[in-house]
This record gives structure tokens, sequence and C-alpha cells, in this order.
């Protein structure tokens, strides 16, 4: 896809605040430092649109970003803190729940994960919960860049089984970095969005 114009269009913590439902959307999750933030400014072709912090967390509201008015990237805040207090984990909980159970215009919830490590309990939870309800459950696996050819192949492989996912090609090695694969992903936005119009 060739961006012509993308922006933040809005910050919710509460569906209130949300945009309209008038386009499709690709929400990401993951938990904290997964490399959502870096990711959503990879594919939007930005450095800074989406902040980013080297300290877990960071994201704590639902960014919702419009693209060439046809479709919103939608970036989730982190799960799996360790050092956020249990009140600020529930808060979390609670503001991505809202939003995945109110929102009738999301296409896809894609779930990120770092390609260096095996999927925690959180990751297998969340990917359970999108083939549950009727996701096609895309897997990005993020800083594919920090790991050898022989070292992906055993992280490919490591994903697939932790997370039972049912195709190889629903997981996608990802580099904010190199920018690996962000052509590839945004091919699979555009005909996942294509298919939602369709069905809508």
């Amino acid at each position: 896809m060739k961006i012509r114009q993308c922006e933040l269009e809005k910050v919710a913590v509460k569906k209130e605040q949300y945009p309209a439902a008038d386009l499709p959307e690709f929400a990401f999750c993951g938990r904290s430092n997964v490399g959502k933030s870096s990711f959503t400014n990879a594919m939007l072709g930005r450095k800074n649109l989406a902040r980013t912090s080297g300290k877990p967390g960071k994201t704590r509201t639902i960014n919702f970003y419009r693209i060439n008015d046809a479709l919103r990237l939608v970036d989730l805040p982190g799960y799996g803190y360790a050092v956020a207090s249990k009140k600020e984990q529930d808060a979390w909980a609670k503001t991505i729940n809202e939003y995945l159970e109110s929102r009738d215009n999301l296409a896809e919830l894609i779930l990120l994960v770092d390609m260096r490590h095996e999927p925690t309990a959180k990751d297998k939870e969340m990917y359970a919960w999108i083939l549950e309800n009727g996701f096609a459950g895309l897997v990005v696996a993020t800083k594919a860049d920090k790991l050898s050819k022989n070292q992906r192949h055993k992280a490919f492989a490591t994903i697939k089984k932790a997370l039972n996912v049912p195709y190889d090609d629903l997981i996608v090695p990802y580099s904010a970095v190199t920018k690996e694969n962000v052509d590839v992903l945004w091919e699979i936005l555009d005909d996942m969005a294509a298919y939602y119009r369709k069905k809508d």
C-alpha cells in the first residue's frame, strides 16, 4: 500500500472517545516492550508518529491511526508488564477488553511476539482468544534482525508450536530496523480490508 495520508486520529482510554466505526480496523496486541510502537512507525513510514520507549508499559492508551481514509491501525496497550501495580494492570486489561468487545469494525486482531523469546502464557491466552473469536490469527514476530538464519528457523518452530498457529503463512518475521516484510504485511492487510468491505 502506498501511504498518501496518515494521522494519529484519536487517543482513547474508553469507548466514548473512539472515532466513528466507519473504517476497518487492524489492532495490534502484545506484551509490553514487544515493539508495537516501532512496528506502527515502520508500517507508516514515519519515525516518531507513535512514541517509542525503552521503558516497558509506555503505551497506556488506545491509539487510532487513520490511513488514506481507508483503514485504521490501532495500537493497544501492552500487557504483562511485571513492574506495573495490580491496579494499573487491571486498568489496562479493562481498556483492552472494552475495545475488543465493543468494536464491530475490528477486521483483524494481530498478535506481536518477540521472535527471540518463547511466547508467554499471556501471549498464548491472547492468541487462543483471537482464534476463538473468528480472526485469522496473524502473528508478527518482531526483532527478527537480531537472529541468525538458524536461530530464526528454531524460533519460528517454537512460536508455531507454543501458540498452536494453524498455518506457517500466519507467522510473519519482521524488523523495524530493516523494514523486513513491511510490504508483505501491507499486502495482507489490504486483502483483509477488501474482504471485510465485501462482507460488510
